[in-house]
């Protein structure tokens, strides 16, 4: 029977601890490298907008609702209802998944989107709920 070789493991404090060091110093430069390179690359925040001072205010713009005559703004407000209460119907039929899939309904929602009319919400109200 062979007779087994013993393995004699000789310990050297000093190549131990060089190498352990220059492993730290390794991670500790790779660090830095890359909070350098997260810095540079990261964008530079927008500042905020300066609060208005009482020098700008003659130079502020007026409100369109305050030179407009009564009847244009009414007639933007009904623009602005209608456009919601459109908004509103695309919304809620494009909540139900279940309406959404059949064919007339999608022709509907997209006739209302390209050329809304009356008949198209009706039909749209009709088919998609």
């Amino acid at each position: 029977m062979p007779r087994r070789r013993e393995l004699t493991i000789t310990l050297k404090p000093l190549p131990l601890i060089l190498s352990i060091a220059l492993g730290l110093w390794l991670g500790a430069v790779a660090i830095a490298a890359s909070l350098w390179l997260a810095h540079t690359l990261m964008p530079t925040p927008v500042e905020a907008p300066k609060p208005a001072t009482a020098q700008d205010a003659p130079r502020a713009a007026t409100p369109p609702t305050a030179t407009q005559p009564p009847d244009a703004q009414a007639e933007m407000f009904e623009r602005y209802k209608d456009t919601l209460h459109k908004q509103q119907l695309e919304q809620a039929a494009e909540g139900n998944p279940r309406n959404l899939n059949t064919p007339k309904c999608q022709f509907w929602l997209q006739q209302n989107r390209t050329a809304p009319t009356d008949k198209s919400q009706a039909n749209v109200l009709e088919f998609c709920y």
